[in-house]
């Protein structure tokens, strides 16, 4: 076996044992990295060391401390009690407030998971209270946090821009984050109305004015919202660093209050962190050993330049039913986009990449994915959970399909983004 087809092998198998095992594939791929480039390849350790994203490692703890700190401290859970009490707690509003309320939280940086998990409970456990559908409630809330997780200071973001860069390609960081809004939003709104959200305009049920009691934000909570927007304005305004800034505000922040640093250390997502580093690692064997080229060959001979943002969504989305979205799917991907084009000899590469963002994120409501589970978790007892896991199974699948034509349709041939 060719030291190329070795690595390409290796990135298969822990594909698929991202898909079946709880196993962490970073490390897992940063073993292959090591075993195929210095055994098989004779490259040096240092070379093959030199693959590990670095700056990446260090933008993903920043963002990452940061809004640890905020969750911490309550501010993001009391931002989120304002936005229901803004519309009194209607029955009609509440899934849309959910959706836009996770797509906001989840856009200031931490993106869908950590937003999926603090917001999922009470709009499910609202949901139950009032008859709206509870699957409704969960495509919505999941939606949303996938709508805001390709913004520029959210986790997921950080992850494909700087993958892109690294690419040589310009900064599409605004056309990425537009994609996700667009395809999600159109998704969502669907969602609305076939799963009864029309139906519950004909209702005038809302929350008790109890459940909507919401105390002043301390004094350590408005600081936290102003050093987020300080983050949003610098990074976007002014192209600050991302990690180094948000580390930075968190490192104040903990200054300002330090019982909180501990608890939000504990909460940063060290094994995401460890995935996307790990995977990115292996991918950068392979494009020394010519691993990559043999991937974008094969892809390539099944497409054209017409089809291939449609066939690369669809198959980053099906697997992404499977494997995290963040960690594997987008580090695996996204550096094929040049080589393929290159060898199609046709196509625009910044549409493809658009493609491939949406399908393999809009997947995530499938129970399998992260976000799924933590949905069907946050159902109420008295919930039919075999139920909701069949529907949002079949919704994670569909939305495969749905997520590769609707972006394939919306940026290849409209070019809406």
């Amino acid at each position: 076996m060719s030291v190329a087809t070795a690595s390409l092998v290796a990135l298969v198998i822990a594909i698929v044992v991202s898909c079946v095992s709880p196993l962490n594939v970073g490390l897992l791929s940063m073993g292959f990295a090591y075993l195929v480039g210095n055994f098989m390849g004779k490259l040096k350790v240092s070379a093959i060391i030199a693959g590990f994203p670095v700056s990446l490692v260090i933008m993903l703890i920043g963002v990452s401390y940061l809004f640890a700190i905020a969750s911490v401290n309550g501010t993001l859970e009391k931002l989120s009690k304002f936005f229901i009490k803004g519309v009194r707690g209607r029955a009609a509003l509440l899934p849309i407030v959910y959706f836009v309320l996770a797509f906001i939280l989840s856009s200031i940086g931490p993106g869908a998971i950590p937003i999926t998990a603090l917001l999922a409970p009470p709009a499910l456990a609202a949901a139950s209270q009032l008859g709206i559908p509870v699957f409704l409630m969960a495509v919505m809330v999941v939606h949303g946090g996938i709508a805001g997780a390709m913004s520029p200071i959210a986790a997921t973001g950080v992850v494909a821009n700087k993958i892109i860069a690294g690419l040589g390609l310009p900064d599409v960081s605004v056309q990425v984050y537009s994609s996700a809004i667009i395809s999600n939003v159109v998704i969502c709104a669907i969602a609305y109305v076939l799963f009864g959200g029309l139906k519950l305009f004909k209702e005038k049920k809302t929350l008790e004015a109890s459940d909507m009691q919401v105390d002043k934000f301390t004094t350590n909570q408005v600081t936290t919202l102003l050093g987020i927007l300080f983050l949003a304005v610098s990074v976007i305004g002014w192209k600050f660093d991302v990690g180094l800034t948000a580390l930075t505000i968190g490192v104040i922040l903990s200054i300002m209050n330090p019982k909180e640093e501990s608890a939000a250390i504990k909460k940063i997502s060290w094994g995401t962190i460890v995935m996307v580093a790990g995977v990115t690692m292996l991918i950068s064997l392979m494009g020394k050993v010519g691993g990559l080229d043999m991937l974008t060959t094969g892809i390539a001979n099944i497409s054209s330049p017409a089809t291939i943002a449609l066939t690369l969504s669809f198959v980053a989305g099906l697997i992404s039913v499977y494997a995290s979205s963040t960690g594997v799917v987008l580090p695996a991907f996204l550096p094929l986009v040049p080589g393929i084009i290159a060898k199609l000899g046709g196509g625009d590469p910044i549409t493809v990449i658009l493609c491939v963002c949406v399908g393999t994120l809009v997947v995530d409501s499938s129970p399998l994915s992260t976000l799924g589970a933590l949905a069907l978790n946050a159902a109420p007892e008295q919930e039919n959970k075999q139920k909701l896991f069949r529907n949002l199974m079949i919704w994670g699948l569909a939305m495969s399909v749905v997520g590769s034509v609707t972006s394939w349709l919306f940026f290849s041939v409209l070019g809406l983004a």
